[in-house]
């Protein structure tokens, strides 16, 4: 029955004169996203409109689920669309889309007509009332409602006209690669892959880094994060996942410096070589799962003592996320089923019985002078040899 979908968006409509910037990074990421599926699809637009053409044999339930990962989409609307061959012609269509959408179906309804084709020979609220008396006409059963109808049955006249009634959510947000890149410290637990997604939602093309501990951490742990990397980046787009090997690093500083200090100092030192890939890679900040008061590194101390090291932005989305919060939006992006995987990351190997919960700045400086024989050399030797696994 429909052969073209009409995508509706929000924030890009207030973008003035960039406005076209974010529509066409909009068609980039749909096209992108229906790459995925079976069927020839034809991304267009047309004076503040985009649309889906679909010239193939497609799957429904298929186009739409891709759509709805496509950030920058408020409503997927499935559309018949006719040609402007006179109102007879246009009421035949409407009763026909009218009867197959809701047959038998005792609904209140009302049309609305947006008539941006000036010259149609009928104004708006005149044809919205021919239609409404056609469907009544022919299906008794329904009736009209202009305030708080059931269904709302949209036509468009424009130099073709569109008919639709449906309008199905779409995530919302901006289209990826409109607010630059930012680096993603990805673990395999639950918040990190969270933490992607919404600032992605933010049109922020992401990259990321994982924390790898052979042999205190398997590769079964690194394929763990890898595919939560692959999950994120249906959303994202293709994800560069950058493994480091941490294990000389954490070893050293297990030697070297006191326990209850090595969370945070070990989360310092993450930090440093996240910023580290992130400039090579031209990001323009971090992005962590962070939830103040969630774990002892993220006690609000803890955030200023590791925020120390870091000379670029540091986003952290869930800052003030309860568990329950991050796990619901978990669930809806399927990445929750992964992150409770029971393969443990390096942070939780190397975790102290009681780690400091509110650091002190210059302890923790004192106790990173230890370091300084071969901390510099191991740092640059993990940059070096961090592994790309490109995530889509």
């Amino acid at each position: 029955m429909f052969k073209m979908f009409l995508i509706k968006y929000a924030e890009i409509a207030i973008k003035g004169k960039n406005r076209y910037l974010f529509e066409d990074a909009l068609v980039e990421q749909i096209r992108h996203a229906l790459k995925q599926v079976e069927g020839s699809f034809e991304v267009t637009k047309e004076s503040g409109r985009v649309y889906v053409s679909c010239l193939s044999e497609y799957d429904f339930d298929e186009v739409v689920e891709a759509l709805k990962r496509v950030f920058g989409i408020v409503g997927i609307c499935p559309v018949v669309h006719i040609e402007d061959k006179g109102f007879e012609n246009l009421a035949d269509e409407v009763v026909r889309y009218m009867g197959q959408m809701y047959p038998g179906q005792k609904k209140s309804f009302k049309v609305m007509t947006r008539r941006i084709k000036k010259t149609y020979p009928m104004e708006s609220m005149e044809v919205s009332a021919e239609l409404g008396g056609r469907i009544l006409d022919a299906f008794p059963e329904l009736s009209v409602d202009v305030h708080e109808p059931q269904i709302v049955l949209h036509v468009e006249i424009r130099k073709t006209i569109y008919i639709y009634s449906e309008t199905i959510p779409g995530p919302g947000g901006m289209p990826i690669g409109t607010n630059g890149k930012a680096m993603l410290l990805l673990s395999g637990g639950i918040d990190s892959p969270v933490a992607g997604y919404m600032i992605a939602k933010r049109g922020v093309k992401i990259d990321a880094v994982y924390f790898h501990a052979p042999p205190y951490t398997s590769e079964r742990a690194k394929q763990k994060v890898v595919d939560l990397a692959k999950l994120v980046a249906r959303y994202s787009g293709p994800i560069h996942l950058k493994v480091v090997n941490f294990t000389d690093i954490q070893l050293y500083i297990y030697d070297k410096c006191p326990h209850d200090e090595l969370t945070i100092i070990m989360r310092r030192y993450m930090m440093r070589i996240a910023q580290s890939l992130a400039k090579e890679e031209g990001c323009l900040g971090l992005i962590t799962g962070e939830s103040i008061g969630q774990v002892a590194s993220q006690t609000m101390q803890s955030l200023a003592v590791t925020n120390e090291v870091c000379t670029m932005p540091v986003y952290r989305p869930l800052i003030g996320f309860d568990k329950q919060e991050i796990v619901t939006i978990a669930e809806k992006i399927d990445t929750y089923e992964t992150s409770i995987l029971p393969f443990e990351d390096c942070c939780t190997i190397f975790v102290a019985k009681h780690p400091v919960t509110k650091p002190n700045l210059k302890s923790i400086q004192r106790s990173e002078t230890k370091l300084t024989e071969n901390i510099d050399a191991l740092v640059q030797t993990a940059i070096e040899t961090a592994e790309t696994i490109v995530c889509e």
